[in-house]
């Protein structure tokens, strides 16, 4: 009671029915499916609302499903020459005919030299025709080197041309060979990840958690490496591979190179996550209870930020394919007759010849593509990771 006698006297009401706790309002079945799910399951929910990084998700999935059957996309073979249609144009496709629906089809090409500028002018022919077939056999290959096959999914006319981005000096088909091409470079990506993956995780997890001398090595170390140049570095490696190896052997050079370089920014923030965590309680009692270093590391620290090592990992690939193109572009990463996209580029080294045929530089986009991709897809993992999103 107040001791102001201006207060008036608040009610006070006591049910004084027994309490029921089956009255109480349960939780519908959606909030009972959100506070039961699991950490990845919420990151998964996060991530779907992205619609950006899933569309990217998606498209690098469909990407990377390709690489397992080049030889059955790509129109034409790897080293099939057409040596009438030298830096023949793009023929685009149609489906009508004045006016009259005929599937998709691509016009005839004629060329002429003209003897000024000893260019050869491609013009379409209207009157021939060559429809597109689709389910076919055309080129033979060799699936993945190994079994002989000549089935397409989709084949230029009989006796006809289907140049969709144009042939290079060779009259080799463009698009075929940035199929062939997407083989090499999309897992150029992936190996190296691999092998940055393991570095960092184990030197920035030994940094981390032992601390002490251990840790200003590694940190020394990270240091040297993120002093150097990073292009100019990648070029001196490559450069010092032996020329007389074999293009599978430049190959896995380059994946080792690119990954050996790109651990040090995984390291440190495997090392700084460490620090913070090791200190955790539950980190001291497995400590107490007889837990190895290893396994405190691998079974208690890890997974915790798990997420976040994806995600780097994830904004890390684009830059291993940015390195490989640029290598090869300039002569210094995998050679012929190993095709990437940067060994495509090369091609378009001369301004002349982009000034004059400037579907060369048709290899370009997907490595545009793909650095996009992998960028909006790293940006939605991250925020989908992050606990406080």
């Amino acid at each position: 009671m107040s001791n102001n006698k201006n207060d008036a006297m608040l009610d006070h009401y006591v049910d004084p029915a027994p309490f029921d706790p089956h009255s109480v309002e349960a939780l519908t079945p959606e909030q009972e499916q959100y506070y039961m799910a699991s950490q990845w399951k919420l990151m998964w929910w996060r991530f779907k609302r992205h619609k950006l990084a899933l569309a990217s998700g998606i498209l690098l999935l469909v990407m990377y499903a390709s690489i397992l059957i080049t030889e059955i996309l790509a129109p034409y073979g790897l080293s099939s020459r057409n040596t009438e249609f030298i830096y023949a144009p793009p023929q685009g496709v149609h489906l009508f005919h004045e006016g009259s629906f005929e599937g998709p089809f691509v016009y005839a090409l004629d060329y002429t030299l003209n003897m000024e500028t000893l260019k050869r002018e491609y013009t379409e022919n209207p009157d021939v025709r060559h429809h597109i077939r689709f389910l076919c056999f055309g080129d033979e290959y060799r699936f993945w080197g190994l079994i002989p096959g000549s089935f397409h999914v989709m084949c230029a006319a009989e006796g006809g041309t289907m140049f969709l981005m144009g042939t290079d000096r060779l009259g080799r088909d463009m698009f075929s060979r940035l199929f062939y091409g997407s083989r090499i470079s999309l897992t150029v990506g992936l190996i190296g990840i691999i092998i940055s993956f393991v570095l960092g995780i184990t030197i920035g997890g030994m940094a981390g958690y032992f601390g002490g001398w251990v840790d200003n090595v590694v940190q020394r170390t990270i240091e040297v490496l993120k002093s150097l140049p990073e292009l100019p570095l990648w070029m001196a490696l490559s450069a010092a591979l032996p020329v007389t190896w074999s293009p599978i052997l430049i190959y896995f050079g380059i994946t080792i190179i690119l990954g050996l370089l790109d651990w040090p920014g995984l390291a440190r923030a495997v090392r700084s996550k460490l620090l913070s965590l090791r200190e955790e309680d539950y980190c001291t009692a497995a400590t107490l209870m007889g837990a190895s270093p290893k396994r405190i590391i691998g079974r208690h620290l890890l997974p915790n930020f798990m997420s976040h090592l994806i995600a780097s990992a994830t904004l890390s690939i684009p830059s291993m394919i940015l390195g490989e193109t640029a290598l090869s572009f300039l002569g210094l990463g995998l050679r012929p007759p190993v095709t990437s996209w940067g060994v495509l580029l090369v091609e378009a080294q001369n301004i002349n010849a982009v000034a004059l045929y400037p579907w060369l530089m048709f290899p370009m986009l997907p490595v545009i593509i793909v650095v996009l991709a992998f960028n909006f897809l790293g940006d939605g993992l991250r925020d989908a990771a992050d606990p406080y999103a």
